[in-house]
């Protein structure tokens, strides 16, 4: 009894000191019911029957003045960056960059790297440290002369004796871009819409040219997508690359290439690497590369094509069995194919003209240059420069008159070029060529979705 007793007077004291908790309990195995499961409430203390003590303690704020002091120290610096311009002297260069500083730019005008590599040279990256006051601080310029993976870089830095300068050398890095656009007037209208560079345009025709003649066959509507390199240094771009993969689909006919390396059998010693020189192939593996180029140049106008013409010297409709080229003067013009220089010289209307014979009784002819660049009997390959765009002999303006004959007689380049044959991958590189192959369709795919305008 007295268990009891203490049994209930201990459960009296938990319903006195835990009046909700119990409750909740209850309610829960009422609405469970036999075989339901359910939590039990904490029977800890309640929150809101806990005491509550305030503390208050004094924070003292840090000093301002030191602050304000080290604020002070923080000079302002200004950046901007331009591209010169060939007409750029020192004052207009540093006038565009926001700096007025006249010592600045007198050392500029003075200075031998900045009149060798910057003044009067368009086209070139600069970027220009400044100060609150607009005094030049630093300014650097950036440029790649030449395909061989390195650029260069001028430096200008006001130290505490004044200016100096100094050139350095330095190796690029490479990224790749996806870029993808459609031809609604020209092929350069079109990747100057998406803004793909210049030479990347030119590579496109040149890598389809034995499929497609863009000059004559393009058609609104046509579209391609690209996959090329960018040649960055210290992060900014400086120059296209080369390009990597690219499908272009003219009068809905799709045509793809990417570019391989065959792995070499041997390795020479010294060498830094054991690929081949490389090539373009279709996805399936077929050189793209043909006997002949279908342009002496590099893609460019057609003036004149192979038919009949009003001659504008002899002012009589003739046929004209050969192909005009627009170009500079100076514009260098190549061999389209292996062979041997059969004459070199000056002939009749032709002016200065280059001869080359070619396997299988084929020759073309190169007329109208302004400077020969081979002798006779020379060999040659194809893309070699023979020669520079002139106007010499019967010709109004400079442009590059060429011709192709088999057996003696006129035929038309842009047929001869798309007949021409082509060498496929070899069988040992097949199999490494079918896994980059793979992927490039991967990537043709993921460009063919980018808008004109983007790139990646």
């Amino acid at each position: 009894m007295q268990a009891a007793d203490a049994l209930v007077a201990s459960a009296a004291q938990l319903v006195k000191r835990y009046p909700r908790h119990l409750i909740a309990v209850s309610t829960a195995l009422l609405l469970g019911g036999t075989g339901a499961t359910f939590a039990v409430a904490s029977l800890a203390p309640d929150a809101s029957d806990l005491p509550v003590h305030a503390v208050v303690e004094n924070v003292d704020p840090l000093p301002l003045q030191p602050q304000n002091d080290a604020l002070q120290t923080q000079a302002m610096r200004l950046y901007r960056s331009e591209v010169t311009r060939s007409t750029d002297t020192a004052d207009t260069l540093l006038k565009r960059l926001g700096v007025f500083d006249a010592q600045a730019a007198a050392f500029l005008r003075s200075d031998a790297n900045v009149q060798r590599a910057l003044l009067g040279r368009g086209g070139r990256n600069v970027t220009a440290e400044a100060s609150e006051t607009h005094g030049l601080l630093t300014l650097s310029a950036r440029w790649s002369p030449e395909d061989d993976g390195m650029f260069k870089r001028l430096t200008v830095e006001k130290t505490a004796q004044g200016f100096v300068s100094r050139v350095e050398t330095l190796p690029m890095t490479v990224s790749s871009r996806l870029a993808s656009g459609i031809i609604t007037s020209s092929l350069f209208a079109a990747t100057d819409d998406a803004r793909i560079p210049d030479a990347i345009a030119i590579q496109l025709a040149e890598i389809f040219s034995g499929d497609i003649d863009f000059r004559r066959s393009l058609r609104k509507g046509d579209r391609f997508s690209v996959v090329y390199e960018t040649l960055e240094g210290d992060g900014e771009p400086l120059r296209a690359g080369r390009v990597l993969s690219a499908e272009f689909v003219n009068a809905g006919k799709a045509h793809q290439a990417m570019w391989f390396q065959e792995p070499a059998t041997s390795v020479a010693s010294g060498a830094t690497h054991s690929l081949t020189k490389g090539s373009y192939y279709n996805l399936d593996g077929q050189s793209l590369r043909r006997a002949y180029l279908s342009s002496p140049v590099e893609f460019s106008r057609v003036s004149s094509g192979f038919a009949m013409r009003f001659h504008p010297i002899l002012k009589q409709w003739r046929a004209h069995l050969g192909t005009d080229f627009a170009a500079t003067t100076g514009t260098p013009a190549r061999t389209v194919g292996d062979g041997v220089v059969e004459f070199a010289g000056v002939q009749n209307g032709y002016g200065n003209v280059v001869f080359i014979k070619h396997r299988n009784n084929h020759e073309t002819v190169y007329a109208h240059l302004s400077k020969i660049n081979v002798k006779r009997g020379q060999n040659v390959s194809q893309g070699q420069t023979i020669g520079l765009v002139g106007s010499s002999g019967w010709a109004t303006g400079p442009h590059l008159h060429f011709e192709f004959r088999v057996d003696g007689k006129q035929q038309d380049p842009m047929v001869i070029a798309r007949q021409s044959e082509s060498v496929p991958v070899s069988a040992s590189a097949k199999p490494l060529f079918n896994k980059a192959a793979a992927l490039v369709r991967e990537q043709l795919v993921a460009a063919a979705q980018m808008l004109p305008g983007n790139a990646q």
